[in-house]
C-alpha cells in the first residue's frame, strides 16, 4: 500500500512533534506519562499514515457509459435538484460522505474535456448539512461529455480544511484517473443529466473506482 504524497507535510511534522513530546517526557516526566505519551504519539502517527493511504486498486475499463463514484464513502444524498453555478438547470445529484476512515483521493468519474473549474472559499459546515454544497469551502469541476455536463463539487467539512484539485481547464481526461484529495473527512457531490440512471441507494458504501453510481 502507497503513502499519498499529500500526506508526507502532515507525515512529517507528526514525527517531529511526536519525537520531540517522547524526549521531554523522557527527560522530565514519571515513567507512567512517557507511557502515555508514546502511546498517544503512536496513536497519532497511525492516524496520519490510514488516512493518507493509497491502496492499490483495479482500474475499470474505459466506458463512456456509466459513471463510477469519484470517492469512497456513504452515499447520503439522492434526488433531484436545480444546480445554478454551471448546469443551471434541473439535473440528479448525488452525494458521497467520506469519513475520516474512507481513502481520500478523488478520481474522474467520467472519460471528457475539462469544462469548468472554479474555487469558492466558504464555511466548515458538517459536511451533511444540506447547505454544505452551497456555503462551504468547495471546488467545482466540470466534464463535457457525450452525454452533457457532468459536474462534481469537492467539499471541505468541519475537519477538512484543504481541498486540492489537480486539473486544468481543457484538459482531456479519462475515467478512474485521479483528480484531486480532500484532506481529513468530507464530501463529493456529483450532479448528472436527467438522462442519467442512477445505481446507488442511499447508505450505500461506495469504492472509487470500482462501484458505478449512474448509467446512460
Amino acid at each position: 500500500m502507497k503513502f499519498h504524497k499529500e500526506g508526507y507535510p502532515t507525515l512529517i511534522l507528526t514525527i517531529i512533534v511526536s519525537s520531540a513530546a517522547i524526549f521531554l517526557s523522557y527527560k522530565f516526566a514519571p515513567q507512567w506519562l512517557l507511557y502515555g505519551v508514546a502511546g498517544l504519539c503512536s496513536f497519532l502517527l497511525i492516524v496520519v499514515i490510514q488516512f493518507f493511504r493509497d491502496p492499490k486498486r483495479t482500474i475499470p475499463n474505459d466506458d463512456k457509459n456509466v459513471v463510477y463514484t469519484p470517492a469512497d464513502g456513504k452515499v447520503v444524498v439522492i434526488e433531484k435538484t436545480f444546480e445554478p453555478e454551471y448546469i443551471k438547470g434541473e439535473c440528479y445529484q448525488v452525494s458521497i460522505f467520506m469519513s475520516p476512515l474512507n481513502v481520500h483521493k478523488n478520481r474522474n468519474p467520467v472519460s471528457g474535456k475539462v469544462a469548468y473549474l472554479k474555487y469558492h472559499p466558504g464555511k466548515y459546515l458538517v459536511a451533511w448539512h444540506p447547505k454544505s454544497s452551497t456555503e462551504n469551502e468547495r471546488y467545482t469541476t466540470v466534464y463535457d461529455t457525450d452525454h452533457g455536463p457532468v459536474l462534481i463539487r469537492q467539499i471541505a467539512g468541519a475537519l477538512a480544511r484543504r481541498i486540492v484539485n489537480y486539473l486544468k481547464t481543457d484538459d482531456i481526461v479519462r475515467q478512474s484517473q485521479e483528480m484531486g484529495f480532500i484532506k481529513f473527512g468530507s464530501r463529493v457531490d456529483v450532479f448528472l443529466p436527467l438522462t442519467a440512471k442512477i445505481e446507488v441507494e442511499l447508505d450505500q458504501i461506495v469504492k472509487s473506482p470500482v462501484d458505478i453510481i449512474a448509467r446512460f
